[in-house]
């Protein structure tokens, strides 16, 4: 299947440098090359499209829930806003690379604007040794029978990161069904006491090199007890047991996060910024 894609059919022929872009640069395009990785370059498989400006080598950006741009210029960035303003939208938010997220929505925000927030610097981390702390060795992988104890945790977490409640529109069938595949992936880790979850990540994008941790969250009445930095030390330690980079971004003004990353070993590789949109 050919998927049309800026002036030219992006199809079979450009899988190998679809995949050496996604390869040169593994941490910041995980979100992107999990997905090809699985699926390939069919959009209906996807859950997406991937667009180029010229040629893939050059120019890249990923539209699905989610815009992300991948590589190019400015004038490619203006090209995939263009591109993006010329059909309904259908992301809710913009992620990526700082600088081409912030092209990218100087081109959209006033079709698209104003944003329901702009989160600008967000540190890109990675960990691909040992973590420097202890792992907490009572977070283990939730199960299915677990579902039920984990979801309260997780719909808090969704509320206070992105701002809405995930159980809006549906009653939560599709936010769990997104929990129920992640578990039956082994990528859901929590640390349960008496029935109840304290401290909870997720692997929300797998790699073949990486894993991209999400979703951290401890309970509010335990909170600096160092359940977060050990629960996310035994989190990387999984993923990097299984040979890949434990990597993971962070809003800038969360300051007991990054200190708590970094005690872990995680260093800074880049910086990502995100755009909410109603």
């Amino acid at each position: 299947m050919l998927n049309v894609v800026g002036h030219r059919p992006l199809g079979l022929r450009d899988a190998v440098v679809v995949a050496d872009v996604l390869a040169s640069d593994p941490v910041p395009m995980c979100m992107v090359a999990a997905r090809c990785e699985v699926h390939g370059l069919n959009p209906r498989l996807l859950g997406g499209s991937l667009w180029t400006a010229d040629h893939p080598s050059t120019s890249l950006c990923f539209s699905g829930a989610n815009l992300i741009p991948l590589l190019g210029s400015r004038s490619d960035m203006s090209y995939f806003a263009d591109r993006a303003m010329s059909r309904p939208r259908a992301c809710s938010s913009i992620v990526g690379p700082a600088d081409l997220v912030a092209s990218l929505w100087g081109d959209l925000e006033s079709e698209w604007g104003p944003a329901r927030e702009v989160r600008p610097d967000q540190p890109l981390m990675a960990l691909d040794g040992e973590p420097a702390i202890p792992p907490d060795p009572a977070v283990r992988l939730v199960t299915l029978d677990d579902l039920d104890a984990y979801l309260p945790a997780a719909i808090d977490m969704f509320i206070g990161e992105v701002g809405v409640d995930p159980r809006a529109g549906d009653g939560g069938v599709s936010y769990r069904r997104r929990l129920s595949s992640l578990i039956t992936a082994n990528r859901v880790f929590a640390r349960f006491e008496d029935g109840q979850v304290v401290f909870k990540a997720e692997v929300g994008s797998m790699s073949r090199v990486v894993g991209q941790i999400q979703g951290v969250w401890v309970d509010p009445q335990r909170r600096g007890e160092g359940l977060g930095a050990a629960g996310t030390a035994a989190v990387a330690q999984a993923i990097i047991a299984d040979g890949r980079t434990a990597s993971l971004y962070v809003n800038s003004f969360n300051t007991p996060a990054r200190a708590a990353y970094r005690r872990i070993g995680f260093v800074e590789v880049g910086t990502f910024a995100t755009v909410l949109i109603d």
